[in-house]
């Protein structure tokens, strides 16, 4: 039988606590600042240095920041891509338009979760039954994962900032997804109908169609239209004036970008360590993705040693390396500290939060990648061991150490969950992977999670 908690019992826990005064202490201080940042260890902020042994030739300039948005995938690799662009074309400062990919990102995901709900109904998956209720609860995020950046670029190309500057819904969300997020459910249930009446395949098509129609009217008017051809204009580090175009989008990327940073020449190396999900594995999330007709989201599996090691070596070879991580767990803030000994919470509290396992943190829904960022320089000892790495954030430069952010090789372990790597990095066996027959994860799955 349940115990509740009685009068006697609530009072045996009063006097627990006074019984100690360090809990007074702490009561004392928690009561009158942050609970988490009273926890700070002095230690840790004193052997904190944000200086590394190897690092990337040329950082990118200015530090972005995504603002209210939850579009940290797309500005993680945008900057990746542009030290190599800068370096390339001679330039001082240079943004690569988060908001172009954002743009299509929209219009092509509405458009796969109109096709998703009409295969879930096929499948006679029911209104309320989990599928169904996680698509509609779990739709349009601003997030994303590797392969759906690959889908947009490849699709749609890439711009200069200047060429597509930001709008309000692009730093600031939310309103313009409420919208959205409340018309596809009213077309979910117009296309279930529909199903479920026997319309065609022809039928359904037309119907999406015409839903597109006003989905894509109202991105255009909370984001603006993308043009179809650009002209770019610059000046180098020499001062000397430069244009490109007009030129479309895609033509951009093909031409001046991809030379430099092909997308299909990268991988996406995850580490998941629940028994259920041996290593050497290939995975993919059933309904996850962005476009239809796409790649899929698939999921090479190793362990964290070997996402790590080609991490190192990718920044030693100049290339930095968008990754996923799980950013809410030990980080001091202000310094831009990433490290497992950042807050002492037992001295605090007399307990910790470190008891559950990376594979049980999975499981238990207590951590998952949640956040992109990108590495541009690591630490190695004399005796070859990794023990920090750099990473440029996407939230302004009043965050951490101007925008940068200090992640030793512990929290790594722990809270890295992907990295996007060249594939002549990766050894012929952990590619021999990308052959296998993907296994089908539920659309729940906490690896599926959006990078945001």
């Amino acid at each position: 039988m349940l115990a509740e908690l009685t009068n006697e019992v609530l009072a045996q826990l009063r006097e627990k606590f006074y019984e100690d005064s360090r809990n007074i202490l702490a009561q004392n201080i928690c009561t009158r600042s942050h609970p988490i940042e009273a926890c700070i260890s002095r230690k840790v902020l004193e052997e904190s240095q944000h200086v590394f042994t190897h690092k990337i030739e040329t950082e990118g300039k200015p530090i972005t920041n995504q603002k209210r948005s939850g579009r940290c995938w797309l500005f993680a690799i945008l900057n990746v891509i542009r030290p190599i662009f800068m370096k390339q074309y001679n330039l001082d400062e240079f943004e690569f338009s988060q908001s172009y990919l954002f743009f299509w990102d929209k219009v092509e995901r509405c458009n796969y979760f109109l096709h998703n709900a009409v295969k879930s109904a096929m499948r006679n998956e029911p209104v309320d039954g989990r599928l169904v209720s996680y698509l509609l609860q779990d739709l349009l995020y601003d997030g994303g994962q590797w392969e759906m950046i690959v889908n947009i670029v490849n699709r749609h190309g890439l711009v200069p900032k200047s060429c597509f500057p930001e709008s309000y819904s692009c730093e600031s969300s939310s309103q313009m997804n409420s919208i959205l997020k409340s018309k596809l459910r009213e077309y979910c249930k117009v296309l279930r109908d529909m199903v479920s009446n026997g319309a065609s395949d022809e039928k359904l098509e037309d119907k999406i169609r015409e839903q597109m129609s006003v989905l894509y009217r109202i991105i255009g008017i909370c984001l603006g239209i993308p043009p179809e051809k650009i002209t770019w204009e610059y000046y180098d580090k020499s001062k000397n004036y430069n244009c490109i175009g007009p030129i479309t989008p895609l033509e951009f990327y093909n031409k001046f970008v991809k030379p430099y940073y092909n997308f299909d020449d990268k991988v996406c190396l995850v580490t998941d360590p629940r028994s259920s999900n041996p290593y050497g594995k290939l995975y993919t999330i059933d309904y996850l993705g962005n476009v239809v007709g796409g790649k899929s989201t698939l999921y090479n599996n190793q362990p964290y040693e070997v996402l790590m090691k080609l991490a190192a070596e990718s920044i030693k070879r100049n290339e930095p390396v968008w990754f996923g991580c799980d950013i809410n767990k030990r980080v001091i803030s202000k310094q831009g500290i990433v490290d497992m000994r950042s807050h002492d919470l037992k001295l605090m509290f007399g307990t910790d939060t470190d008891n559950l396992t990376k594979a049980d943190r999975l499981i238990y829904g207590d951590s998952m990648m949640m956040h992109a960022m990108v590495f541009t320089a690591v630490s190695i000892d004399e005796n070859g061991k990794i023990k920090k790495f750099r990473v440029e954030n996407s939230w302004g430069d009043d965050h951490g150490q101007k925008g940068y952010e200090l992640l030793t090789a512990d929290w790594f372990s722990e809270f890295v969950f992907e990295i996007v790597i060249d594939k002549k990095l990766v050894p012929t066996d952990v590619l021999e992977v990308f052959k296998q027959e993907p296994i089908i994860l539920p659309a729940w799955d906490p690896m599926g999670t959006l990078a945001r």
